[in-house]
């Protein structure tokens, strides 16, 4: 596989979308994951840009809205949507692109959409190494819409330079109530949909809010109309100016952490195979006394691996 691995990541470099979402399905099913590739790749010069909020905000419609603007400056942009899986058969469920289908034959823009497959967090388990395969296929910048799941959608946080929480006016109370953790990763607040009553409102409750609970005064809050367009120039110059003046150096670090520690459980946990875990459980189980301990003790010497 690795042969056919570096031939299809040499593709991707040359800027073949099919060899691109051929790999991007590869690390999705589990067959590679390009770490040998990826490792020999330089720092990436653009941007990674999470978008994220509550269901109904207009995330989909604000994405759609970026395009549009990076596309205008000559950009090319790929766009990872994470949609709730399918209790079905697993997969995303499609719904929010339909917002986004004027892109999907523009040659500058690749779309892909995920399932998040269950994961807590409004990410697909393997966005991080779908992310750098992005990366390394000469994108300008890269665009991630999570699942509306409220205060777990914190990873986004860990995988993204900027990353932008998307509110409406209509939240209204709820503000105060949200829990702190999707309103602690916002570079950026966008207030969608600020033609509706109360926006000003809301807006100036959000920043009152912000100043002294969170020492955040300085975080941006722009107010937007993104299926009108209004609001977008605003929002890409306060992209600008947090790209510009980047994360602080203590929260860049423990950032990256975050990433590598994801990275190194995934490549030690690779080989342990579920049924083939309960099938040793069950045998362990019938020798007699059970103990989860000692049984995690002696998985140090794999025992349970992928057929």
């Amino acid at each position: 596989m690795t042969d056919s691995a570096s031939l299809l990541f040499r593709e991707i470099q040359q800027g073949n979308y099919r060899a691109l979402a051929r790999g991007i399905s590869y690390i999705e099913n589990g067959v590679t994951d390009f770490f040998a590739e990826l490792k020999e790749q330089p720092p990436f010069p653009g941007a990674v840009i999470g978008v994220t909020g509550p269901p109904g905000a207009g995330k989909s419609t604000l994405v759609d809205a970026l395009i549009g603007q990076f596309v205008q400056e000559k950009k090319k942009i790929a766009v990872l949507c994470v949609d709730p899986s399918s209790s079905f058969h697993s997969g995303a469920l499609l719904g929010d692109r339909i917002r986004m289908s004027e892109w999907y034959n523009h040659p500058d823009v690749f779309i892909r959409s995920l399932s998040s497959r269950g994961s807590l967090g409004g990410l697909h388990p393997g966005i991080l190494s779908i992310t750098e395969l992005l990366k390394a296929a000469g994108f300008d910048h890269i665009l991630i819409e999570t699942v509306g799941v409220g205060q777990n959608e914190i990873e986004i946080a860990a995988l993204a330079d900027v990353t932008l929480v998307v509110l409406v006016p209509e939240a209204g109370d709820e503000i105060q109530t949200m829990k702190a953790g999707l309103m602690e990763i916002a570079d950026v607040f966008v207030v969608n949909k600020s033609d509706r009553p109360d926006a000003d409102l809301f807006v100036r409750n959000l920043r009152l809010m912000l100043a002294p609970a969170m020492h955040r005064s300085k975080t941006a809050v722009v107010k937007t109309v993104a299926s009108q367009r209004q609001g977008l120039d605003e929002l890409m110059t306060e992209i600008g100016k947090f790209l510009a003046r980047g994360k602080d150096g203590h929260r860049n670090y423990h950032l990256l952490a975050e990433r590598a520690y994801y990275l190194i459980r995934e490549r030690r946990m690779k080989d342990v195979h579920m049924p083939e875990l309960e099938e040793a459980i069950v045998q362990a189980c019938e020798k007699g006394t059970f103990n989860l301990y000692q049984f995690v003790a002696d998985q140090d010497e794999p025992q349970v691996r992928r057929p």
